[in-house]
């Protein structure tokens, strides 16, 4: 039990050691890197428990069917268009897509869907789009936003097909077995 704890919480007890040490080492970065840690947690604990509920209504209410004729291989543009739309009109910060693709993922959405998913969610966002074009101009907005529309497919695509079979399986085991 121990074990299975250290192993799948690894990461966070290295980070939790290096902020220890830098306490020591110090002192005014310790308490800094603490400052900064509680502060990403607090944003964190506004963020996901609307993200769980949700994933909760996601799992509930959409049928594995319907996912799959809608996103799964095979959907063709559909499938593309219905992940850029999810992912642009989602609110949230990049962490809190993960575990929205994992659903899609256990629904049957193909795995080239979901990147388009994440990369929509990651660069595409309607509320940023519209800051950002009156931080840099519409004429850039307009123009990245054109390049992330094509781009996003192609490093789909591009990721997809280098990925292997035993790869995607192992992507679709580990999202089912989060369930």
């Amino acid at each position: 039990m121990i074990k299975n704890f250290v192993k799948r919480y690894r990461f966070f007890l290295i980070l939790l050691v290096i902020n220890i040490s830098l306490l020591f080492i110090s002192p005014e970065i310790g308490k800094k890197s603490f400052s900064i840690t509680y502060d990403n947690l607090l944003e964190m604990l506004g963020v996901i428990p609307p993200i769980f509920i949700l994933l909760g209504v996601l799992d509930v209410w959409l049928k594995k069917e319907t996912m799959i004729k809608y996103m799964g291989k095979g959907s063709g543009v559909v499938g593309v268009l219905l992940s850029f739309i999810i992912g642009a009109t989602a609110a949230g910060p990049l962490y809190a897509a993960f575990p929205v693709a994992g659903v899609l993922l256990r629904k049957g959405t193909s795995i080239f869907n979901v990147l388009i998913f994440i990369g929509a969610w990651s660069t595409m966002k309607i509320p940023l789009l519209i800051f950002e074009s009156t931080a840099l101009g519409y004429s850039f907005s307009m123009l990245r936003l054109g390049l992330n529309i094509v781009g996003i497919p192609v490093i789909a695509f591009i990721i997809s097909v280098f990925l292997k079979e035993k790869d995607k399986e192992e992507i679709y085991s580990l999202a089912q077995e989060r369930e």
